[in-house]
């Protein structure tokens, strides 16, 4: 048997039984041995001293011998050496790496039971608490259960009866509320699952999850105010809740003290909760970032000393019609790929790059093509501000599969997305043609279903396709004439297919050019549907306001396109800008500020 690798740390004497002891695969796997070692049987004979510190002891980790065994130098002798036999090898001495944990003093003495698996670090603090889930969270999220960490959950019946009747359909709701039941169906059918004890939030592979979900088995006694008639659902559940609030106020035999409080999506059902006096909270998994004002911006102001700042460590080159400039200090590490940095100061002149490169402690800017001059013109459109020719650098850089524009109405999302494809698509032949798409949420009472074809039904929600083809026919045609602009038209929609999101799955886009427009209406799982269609050589431009989120249950911190922007900043191809000014009209600009 090869010898234990040569000593690091603090060395240990080792017994004759030790050395013929089965090696141990790994230090992960000899962490976990401690259980099993407790379980076995007691032998009479020498025991092997261990081979990495145990902090836990059978008396609780008071025991005040163990201590200086664990400490002793590679000379000292055990305690309690065993005595030679005729049948026994001499003791030999044998060095072995041993590792010191430096665990916190509450958690240095453990009991020595058998322990459970261990769980991820817990980010709250506070003791567990016990969350009543309302219908709407298992229909907004599936996957809900597996997201309070270490906190138990519990499910009224009268939400498992709501859950049952929104399972038919071909909905997104429908689908969540059937994934709901099969997660719930995994989860009662796991091994030792037990309803009473509550069933473990881990067994289906989630270890995030440390609680328990526990289901209503029994009638609970609660008592509502006659205002509230007791027939309605928010109503029952708003019993359950205060029915488990009066249980678990004091510790009982079985049943530790818990907060309960209430999770929905409802806006009344929590304000109904807080004035009956119940603990109720929003869902705030789903949310990307908590406030809007977080979003990240895509550019970025240097400071008014930069130059100073950099003067003797920048390096600056010339690449083509580019130049690369080389730069250190403390704003490097909050610098992404593909974002945008800009310098502007009265009396020096400006520069405008982008972030190609981030090593260590130095990142390359890379200068920009100024599409705002005549002769970079984009389909015969000019970008009129510095976030306009920051994203049309995006749209014309063929190395950026991705990109998402956000901004107010009239800053020209959709205008620069359909120069730059029909550039790429008619003059550069980059890409084949141009898939359009948009989330059909009406802004007021629906029409009802439309006649014809799926590109003739798509055709009201395509107003702003119409609008922005027919600005630059004419701005291509200029004077060819009536023959020559109609010509124009019918090629420029040849090339243009205008597509619905519902026959989306399972499609797969070859060098295709895809604009998903008002795409701040879809959620995080519907965007992930839409990007993940995209095959070699497609490139994907996702547009929407922020501002007008038309979907019940999304808001600036929960939609798809906040998560797209958040999940892709700082890949190396993927780019986002938020557009800052309109370019509509003056009379646009002065409604958008004033009402």
């Amino acid at each position: 048997m090869p010898l234990p690798p040569a000593p690091t740390k603090r060395a240990a004497l080792l017994s004759p039984d030790a050395i013929d002891a089965p090696a141990r695969p790994s230090h992960r796997n000899s962490r976990r041995s401690g259980d099993s070692r407790d379980d076995a049987p007691a032998k009479s004979g020498p025991q092997p001293l261990e081979l990495f510190d145990n902090l836990g002891t059978d008396g609780g980790g008071d025991a005040p011998a163990a201590r200086p065994a664990r400490r002793s130098k590679t000379k000292a002798a055990p305690t309690s050496a065993p005595t030679s036999t005729p049948q026994q090898q001499p003791p030999a001495m044998v060095q072995v790496e041993t590792r010191v944990p430096t665990p916190a003093p509450a958690a240095a003495t453990p009991a020595a039971a058998p322990q459970p698996p261990a769980r991820p670090k817990r980010k709250s603090t506070g003791p567990a608490k016990l969350f009543v889930l309302d219908t709407n969270v298992l229909l907004h999220d599936p996957m809900c259960l597996f997201r309070f960490e270490e906190h138990d959950i519990f499910l009224p019946m009268i939400v498992l009866e709501e859950l049952d009747g929104h399972k038919k359909g071909t909905t997104e709701v429908a689908r969540n509320g059937r994934q709901t039941s099969r997660t719930l169906d995994a989860l009662a059918g796991a091994q030792d699952a037990d309803i009473d004890k509550g069933l473990k939030l881990d067994t289906t592979g989630h270890r995030e999850a440390g609680g328990r979900l526990f289901f209503q088995t029994a009638p609970l006694d609660y008592s509502l105010p006659v205002s509230l008639p007791q027939g309605k659902a928010d109503n029952q559940i708003l019993g359950v809740v205060q029915a488990l609030r009066d249980e678990y106020a004091k510790d009982r035999p079985g049943k530790a003290k818990q907060e309960v409080v209430l999770v929905s999506k409802d806006i009344n059902m929590r304000v109904k909760a807080r004035a009956l006096g119940l603990a109720t909270d929003d869902y705030q998994n789903d949310k990307t970032l908590e406030d809007g004002d977080l979003l990240y911006a895509g550019s970025l102001a240097l400071p008014p000393d930069f130059w100073t700042r950099q003067s003797k460590t920048v390096e600056s080159w010339q690449s083509g019609s580019n130049t690369f400039y080389r730069i250190s200090g403390p704003i490097v590490p909050n610098l992404y790929i593909n974002q945008f940095v800009f310098f502007e100061a009265p009396g020096e002149p400006s520069m405008y790059a982008r972030v190609t490169e981030i090593r260590d402690k130095t990142a390359v800017l890379k200068t920009l093509k100024d599409y705002s001059s005549g002769k970079n013109a984009v389909w015969g459109v000019n970008t009129r501000n510095r976030e306009q020719n920051f994203a049309m650098n995006l749209l014309m850089d063929p190395e950026i599969d991705f990109v998402t524009l956000t901004g107010t109405a009239g800053t020209g999302k959709t205008l620069m997305a359909l120069a730059s494809g029909l550039t790429q698509v008619l003059d550069d032949r980059r890409y084949t043609e141009i898939i359009m798409t948009r989330a059909t949420v009406s802004v007021g009472e629906d029409i009802g279903f439309l006649p014809g074809t799926e590109e003739e039904k798509m055709g009201p929600w395509m107003g702003a396709l119409d609008d922005n083809l027919e600005f630059l026919a004419k701005g291509d045609g200029g004077g060819a004439g009536e023959w020559g602009r109609a010509a124009t038209n019918e090629l420029i929609r040849s090339r243009i297919k205008v597509k619905s999101m519902n026959f989306m799955r399972g499609r797969t886009f070859l060098n295709k050019y895809v604009i998903i427009d008002e795409a701040q209406n879809l959620t995080p799982k519907q965007m992930k549907t839409l990007i993940t269609r995209a095959g070699p050589g497609t490139k994907i431009i996702c547009m929407g306001n922020l501002a007008q989120i038309d979907t019940p249950y999304l808001t600036e911190g929960s939609s798809g396109l906040t998560f797209a922007v958040d999940k892709f900043k700082g890949w190396p191809h993927g780019g986002h800008i938020t557009l800052a000014r309109g370019e509509r009209s003056r009379l646009a600009d002065f409604a958008s500020d004033v009402l």
